[in-house]
């Protein structure tokens, strides 16, 4: 499922038009994007939590020349699916 088939189907179940679902998915995207940026969390009890995690440097190598370079420290984001999303899936 992309973006365009998320709005198609939660315009259907709420009955609220494509133009409205897309103006509320692209806003929730946006904090969501915002507040990792800022680095909080985003928890959403029963579905999952959005958050920053810091991953070390580290060495790796440059698959063209096979030299070993840097890789520096950076933050990623990351999702924890909660226990609903987890029993759904199972």
């Amino acid at each position: 499922m992309n973006k365009n088939d998320l709005i198609t189907r939660v315009s259907k179940n709420s009955g609220m038009t494509k133009k409205d679902v897309e103006k509320v998915v692209n806003g929730f995207l946006d904090e969501v994007t915002t507040a990792l940026g800022s680095g909080e969390k985003v928890q959403l009890i029963g579905f999952g939590t959005f958050e920053t995690r810091r991953r070390s440097s580290r060495s790796g190598r440059n698959p063209q020349t096979g030299a070993t370079i840097e890789i520096p420290a950076s933050n990623v984001p990351a999702f924890k699916a909660g226990s609903r999303l987890k029993e759904a899936v199972k």
